[in-house]
This record gives structure tokens, C-alpha cells and sequence, in this order.
């Protein structure tokens, strides 16, 4: 993937390069299922490219699986305790939950005035489900694929064949 190949050439010393001079054209998926299967194969298969390299290309390639972790934690944690009889505890995680949900809408809201003020705003009822479709998507496929990445046995690839036609 062209990812992958950039961090090769960064890594031993090149530089990419764009050129407004490129033709190129993007068709961009339809629906947001068909979204959401597309950025649920990058997460998930992007754990295999930071398992080859030993690191990131870069940190924000974790931010959506630790953001999906930290949400299933929370709402977890939260069923525990409330499950082993702590309510105001259960409660109080839960706010914190819905506190940080909350300015996780506010910054896809802000994300989205801004992209529909550059892009137009016959945009903007689409953007914030968009965004958010984007970042739990790969997130969710990151969080699979750590788990798939960390104990399927490299003869094991059947699941690992079914995310290669998810999108294509």
C-alpha cells in the first residue's frame, strides 16, 4: 500500500513527493457501511505494517484504536461496577465516559464547520457521522487486527484473508 511504501522510502532516506502536475481520480465510497468496511481493513491491516517496522509511521496511526479502547474500557468498567453493586462509582465513570463523548462530538462538529466552510456547506449533515464513521472504523480494525497480529499463527490465515476482499 502506498502507505507502507512511503515509510520504506522515508525511512531510508527519501522524500515523497507530490506534483499538482498528476492526474489522478478518487472514487469515493457511496455509503457509509461501505466506508466503514474500508477504514476497518486499513486499521486492521495497519497493524501488520507497525508489526514489520517495529514502530509507527506515525503516532497518529494509533490515536483511533486507542480512542475505541478507552471508550470500550470506560462502558465496561462501568457495567462492572454496577454489576458488583457499586452504582455511584458506576455513575461516576460514566459521566467521565460521557464527558470525554462529548468533546469528541464537539471536536467532530468543529472538524466539520471548518471542512464545510472550505469545502462547502452543502457538506456539513453528512460531515460529523463521516468523521466518526472514519475514526471507530479503523480504530475497531486496529483493535482486531492487535488481536488477530499478536496470536494467529502465521499458517492460521483464513481470517486473515477475509479483511484482503473487504473493500475491493
Amino acid at each position: 500500500q502506498d502507505d507502507e511504501l512511503n515509510l520504506r522510502l522515508t525511512r531510508s532516506g527519501g522524500k515523497i513527493w507530490q506534483s499538482s502536475e498528476i492526474v489522478s481520480w478518487y472514487r469515493p465510497r457511496t455509503t457509509l457501511s461501505a466506508l466503514y468496511r474500508q477504514y476497518f481493513q486499513y486499521g486492521f491491516w495497519k497493524v501488520a505494517v507497525i508489526r514489520k517496522h517495529r514502530i509507527p509511521g506515525s503516532w497518529r496511526h494509533l490515536v483511533p484504536g486507542l480512542f475505541v479502547a478507552g471508550n470500550l474500557f470506560l462502558l465496561l468498567a462501568a457495567a462492572c461496577l454496577l454489576l458488583a453493586g457499586h452504582a455511584g462509582l458506576s455513575k461516576e465513570v460514566l459521566l467521565g465516559w460521557a464527558g470525554i463523548f462529548a468533546t469528541y462530538c464537539l471536536g467532530c462538529i468543529v472538524a466539520s464547520l471548518a471542512s464545510a466552510r472550505q469545502f462547502g456547506w452543502d457538506l456539513l449533515p453528512y460531515l460529523p457521522v463521516t468523521f466518526a464513521v472514519f475514526h471507530v472504523s479503523y480504530g475497531l480494525g486496529f483493535l482486531l487486527g492487535s488481536l488477530y497480529w499478536t496470536f494467529a499463527r502465521s499458517s492460521d490465515s483464513r481470517l486473515g484473508d477475509l479483511f484482503v476482499g473487504v473493500t475491493r
